[in-house]
């Protein structure tokens, strides 16, 4: 029973828990390319049935890590599979607990807003877009943004971070940055800029519009009832206007 239930394995050679960096970067990648889908879905056409789908998901999968043991998880199994040819990374399991507790919190949120209340705001897009940059960040540079929060909370402060970035930094020449790489990047900034804004003054090409569909008198989980199309001032002053009326089929 204390087999399934815990969190982090035991390694020779380490003195704490640790889990394997290389798959917890594989699931969040996983994540992160799902949460894209679901997150495009409900921002472009208004369908928040995907990150309905999502959010529960999402909170099944977390509970597990947190809860029964990060092995058990099914996302984190399809990362193990992912990289089951790829020599481990061992990072401590403490840190990692903490992170994915602030990520179970914010799927507890979008289960409230979302999944039970069928809320619209600007609050939904605030938290969708955090858990896409703290998945971001973890899949693709292997930055645990909450986990730099960790020494902040605890006495006792993290150890074997990814990259070795918990203990002193050795300056390796292949890590260098210098003068002419950086020419290159502003010569590469200066470049866009122009070619960026002749794109945006060009008028953009707009597809032609979908036939109404046939309406029911059932309402829809996503549609405002009665009349009340008044765009609020919250999405007006993102420029959200158009989204918003898309949202609740205003037109």
């Amino acid at each position: 029973m204390n087999g399934i239930f815990s969190f982090g394995e035991r390694v020779d050679g380490y003195d704490v828990p640790v889990l394997n960096e290389r798959e917890v970067r594989a699931s969040a990648g996983i994540l992160f390319f799902l949460a894209m889908i679901a997150f495009m879905n409900a921002w472009l056409i208004g369908n928040f049935q995907l990150t309905r789908i999502f959010v529960i998901a999402f909170l099944i999968d977390f509970s597990i890590r947190i809860f029964v043991n990060p092995k058990y998880s099914p996302v984190m199994v399809l990362g193990r599979f992912a990289v089951r040819k790829q020599a481990p990374e061992y990072v401590g399991a403490a840190q990692k607990r903490f992170a994915w507790s602030i990520a179970l919190g914010l799927a507890i949120a979008m289960l409230f807003l979302v999944v039970i209340n069928r809320v619209i705001g600007p609050i939904n897009l605030i938290i969708c877009s955090t858990c896409l940059l703290l998945l971001f960040f973890e899949s693709a540079f292997g930055i645990c943004l909450a986990c730099k929060i960790y020494n902040l909370f605890h006495q006792e402060k993290a150890k074997f971070c990814p990259g070795g970035t918990c203990e002193v930094p050795i300056r390796h020449e292949i890590k260098r940055i210098g003068l002419f790489q950086l020419a290159v990047l502003a010569l590469f900034v200066v470049a866009m800029v122009p070619l960026a804004q002749h794109q945006l003054q060009e008028a953009p090409v707009i597809a032609p519009a979908p036939e109404p569909l046939a309406t029911t008198d059932a309402p829809t989980g996503d549609t405002v009832a009665g009349d009340d199309c008044t765009v609020p001032d919250w999405a007006i002053k993102i420029g959200h206007a158009d989204k918003w009326k898309l949202h609740h089929n205003c037109k």
